[in-house]
């Protein structure tokens, strides 16, 4: 199957060929841990997991990484106000965020490292870049010379002499260029480390370069990503770093999600409309949130409004609904359900294909399940084909994340809505409610 994805590098739909046969080599920015993920956080987590899955159910062997920022100006000011150690308040957030990933729908990464586990590493590696000339120190800071990258700016489109003139550059006397940026911050406030440049912590920048180099033998993966606000300065200064140490940009593709709106307005803390996402989950459930973020193709904003959110609470129903009513009639028919053949997935897996756009592959779903309740409805029921369908919708919902569940039956069970279709057969309705009340309590209608 051909794949195709949009390589913001490039600004170009092109074709997903990955560096190894059958392999695929993933990184993807995690959250800078000191509070509750917000709604918006959790972007990324669903979009690159439908990818994992999707590479993943095609025949791909997947290696998904994804980062925790435990060391940062804000950890230490969340610590101090709640009176924690940085390591307590960073440790039970990070749980929080993949407590919160796993309710939304979403698995795990296969590796998910965290910064204060690379302080060795990173301090190898910025003390690299000053050997090499493309850093160098200031009274124990190290920052990188944005000079020596002939391109910079290539993925995000920033015009350099715009950033020189004052757009976003913080002024510091102590940089050759208002372009360079800290990979080694000098300070002994909040936890720090020693360095050949004096006790401090590092540069943000630095931390995702650091680890791809170390977990991904080759320093050069097929897909980085994350969301469209880290494109400038966090990957284009990656990027940087990347061609001074190995002369490349880290990856072949990279693939940036765009926001989360609430009406029409960014998400934004500044703005005060931040929604914690496990508060979103308690209310509508996780299967829910998770398909008004998939309504919308990833490079396009997501609004949760009243009226998405209705609609998704809609939809899920409808899978909960064709799911129970095609399992009891397939499993009171003797079939099994593990062996049916997803005979009706082939449009859906093109839809992902074309650079994972979710929502004409949701539209696939909703398809299939028109057609599970036009054979639930029929009194002359194609068994194979309800078991195909059904099979075909089963695996749409692994590859989308959808924890749409059924109850398998035990013998009991189907003896006992046996007796409950005899006895509306004979028109027994006293019994035929009793029935039907204890098949409803036990989840089977």
């Amino acid at each position: 199957m051909e794949i195709k994805v949009y390589n913001s590098l490039t600004n170009k739909v092109e074709k997903f060929e990955p560096l190894e046969e059958n392999k695929v080599s993933m990184y993807v920015c995690g959250p800078t841990v000191y509070g509750y993920p917000h709604i918006g956080n959790m972007r990324p987590v669903v979009v690159f997991d439908v990818l994992r899955r999707f590479l993943s159910y095609i025949g791909y062997e997947v290696t998904y990484v994804s980062n925790f920022t435990d060391v940062d100006d804000k950890i230490i000011k969340a610590a101090q106000k709640e009176g924690k150690t940085e390591k307590e308040l960073t440790e039970y957030y990070i749980q929080e965020f993949k407590r919160t990933s796993e309710l939304v729908g979403s698995m795990i990464p296969n590796i998910t490292p965290k910064v204060t586990e690379y302080i060795n590493a990173i301090i190898s590696y910025v003390d690299n870049l000053v050997k090499i000339g493309a850093a160098y120190v200031v009274d124990g800071d190290v920052y990188f010379r944005v000079s020596k990258i002939k391109d910079y700016g290539s993925l995000s489109g920033i015009n350099i002499d715009d950033l020189i003139i004052g757009a976003r550059i913080e002024e510091n006397t102590n940089k050759e260029s208002p372009l360079d940026f800290a990979l080694w911050k000098k300070t002994t406030e909040g936890i720090n480390w020693e360095s050949p440049w004096g006790r401090g912590r590092p540069g943000w920048h630095t931390e995702c370069c650091v680890m791809i180099d170390t977990i991904f033998p080759h320093h050069y993966i097929d897909i980085h990503g994350g969301g469209y606000d880290l494109k400038f300065p966090h990957h284009e200064n990656e990027i940087a770093q990347s061609e001074a140490t190995h002369g490349n940009k880290i990856a072949k593709y990279w693939m940036h999600n765009a926001f989360i709106n609430f009406g029409n307005e960014k998400m934004s803390k500044s703005l005060g409309n931040v929604i914690y996402a496990k508060d979103l989950i308690a209310q509508y459930g996780g299967p829910v949130v998770r398909l008004v973020i998939l309504s919308a193709h990833y490079r396009q904003p997501v609004n949760f409004t009243e009226d998405t959110v209705k609609a998704s609470i809609q939809e899920v129903n409808k899978m909960k609904m064709a799911t129970k009513q095609a399992a009891l009639i397939l499993q009171t028919s003797g079939v099994d359900l593990d062996k049916g053949q997803p005979t009706y997935i082939e449009n859906f897996l093109k839809a992902l294909a074309d650079d994972l756009n979710t929502a004409n592959a949701l539209m696939e779903l909703y398809n299939v399940i028109k057609l599970i309740n036009a054979e639930v409805r029929t009194k002359e029921k194609d068994i194979n084909k309800l078991n195909d369908l059904f099979r075909s919708m089963l695996d749409m919902y692994k590859v989308l994340g959808l924890n749409i569940e059924y109850v398998k039956l035990t013998e009991e069970d189907k003896k006992l809505y046996q007796k409950y279709l005899e006895s509306k057969e004979n028109k027994d309705f006293s019994l035929s409610d009793q029935l039907r009340s204890e098949l409803i309590n036990k989840g089977i209608m």
